[in-house]
């Protein structure tokens, strides 16, 4: 049975060059490409992809709400492949709901055996250093954060998360250690540069 991919890429090229090798290995269909994110919710629906593979960049548009969309669609899985293998960038895929993260560095056979082990049901992202496990951000902590980028307060944060205010105080402190800065509004910033917020 043909494993059913769904690529998403903004830069055409890429996806002609991916479809095309992709579409060689057997048991691999691709079945639809895309380099607008707008109809992404549409071709799942209307093609049911076992696997959408698409770019982090894209992943982070305002344009696509992948937390939301993978929770309506269980079934589906989704691989990121990004052109950096940053912490932020495999935390912020894993956060989402991302079944796998996978650098452009990395071989096409790498890229094959992501998609056959993530069909099959595995997660797979990149090994992080021991020393950046401790800066990563929780999926709470990511949350939180997304509130704090809305301008909600503390009070706000608790109600929607349905946590106590003690609570968003000590996810917020946290945020605040692991991102290196010194409040709300730096945390923010800081998390637009390294790829973890999209500003909307």
């Amino acid at each position: 049975m043909n494993i059913k991919l769904l690529l998403v890429d903004d830069r055409l090229l890429v996806l002609e060059c991916l479809s095309h090798r992709l579409n060689e290995e057997p048991n691999i269909c691709v079945i639809r490409t895309l380099t607008n994110p707008e109809y992404l919710q549409h071709e799942i629906i209307t093609n049911s992809p076992d696997i959408v593979l698409m770019n982090f960049r894209m992943e982070l548009s305002n344009k696509i709400d992948l937390t939301t969309l993978l929770k309506n669609i269980p079934n589906l899985r989704v691989v990121i492949l990004s052109m950096y293998e940053y912490t932020e960038y495999i935390q912020a895929s894993y956060n989402v709901g991302a079944s796998a993260f996978i650098s452009e560095e990395k071989s096409f056979q790498e890229l094959i055996f992501t998609i056959r082990q993530v069909y099959l049901g595995d997660k797979m992202f990149p090994k992080v250093e021991e020393n950046q496990i401790d800066k990563m951000l929780t999926p709470k902590e990511s949350e939180v954060l997304k509130r704090i980028a809305e301008d909600k307060t503390n009070f706000e944060i608790s109600e929607e998360m349905m946590i106590s205010i003690r609570t968003v105080e000590y996810h917020i402190s946290s945020i605040i250690r692991k991102l290196d800065v010194e409040s709300r509004v730096g945390a923010v910033v800081t998390a637009i540069k390294r790829g973890l917020l999209s500003i909307k």
